[in-house]
């Protein structure tokens, strides 16, 4: 595929892209359409980052190198820390407790075997496309505008909080996709962080 075509092929996935999140977001939380409509936004991320080119795995250390699994884990915990220390003081912000709240409704209260394979999927198909094919065509600071364009798309579902978050972990995993050259670093540590928090937010904001 020319370069060309990548980039035609990663914006019209970032707009389809936003557009499916938004429409999830606004489904009844536990229905049958939000599973659907969860499991279609993963494949147009990753199947734009299969059409787009080329998706590397990178590797750390001397060469030939290692696949980079521990560090990314360990990172992805402590982001899980670091956000729910954060959640403790933004349950005093009304505003802000309810937008969290929100998102959580969207798991019936209730995590099960199939949210967490969502969750999963969501979480390595976004990394397949932002930190993969979409970080390849931008020439100019791809850290920055990758983290801009997942932060916009994320914002589609009017939800302050998940914009925020997108913001952080998106600089997190840009800056893992630019020192291994592959997305495996940034999807362990992806998956850790929302795998984690599904876990842990429930008790503490329970949906409304």
């Amino acid at each position: 595929m020319t370069a060309d075509r990548t980039r035609i092929t990663a914006i019209a996935t970032v707009v389809a892209g936003a557009v499916v999140l938004a429409m999830m977001l606004r489904t009844e939380p536990g229905s049958t359409a939000f599973y659907v409509v969860t499991v279609v936004l993963a494949a147009v991320w990753a199947g734009g980052a299969l059409l787009a080119g080329p998706v590397r795995l990178g590797r750390v250390g001397p060469p030939p190198g290692r696949p980079p699994v521990v560090g990314p884990f360990l990172l992805g915990l402590g982001l899980v820390g670091v956000f729910v220390l954060g959640a403790l003081v933004v349950r005093e912000i009304g505003p802000l407790d309810e937008a969290i709240r929100r998102v959580m409704s969207f798991t019936g209260g209730e995590v099960t075997v199939g949210i967490l394979l969502i969750t999963v999927a969501a979480g390595i198909a976004e990394e397949m496309f932002f930190r993969g094919v979409l970080f390849d065509v931008v020439e100019r600071h791809p850290v920055v505008v990758t983290t801009i364009v997942y932060a916009v798309a994320t914002a589609a579902t009017g939800n302050v909080m998940l914009a925020f978050a997108a913001v952080l972990l998106g600089v997190v995993t840009a800056l893992q996709r630019q020192a291994t050259h592959g997305i495996l670093a940034g999807a362990v540590t992806h998956v850790t962080w929302s795998v984690g928090m599904l876990l842990v937010l429930p008790p503490l904001f329970p949906p409304l």
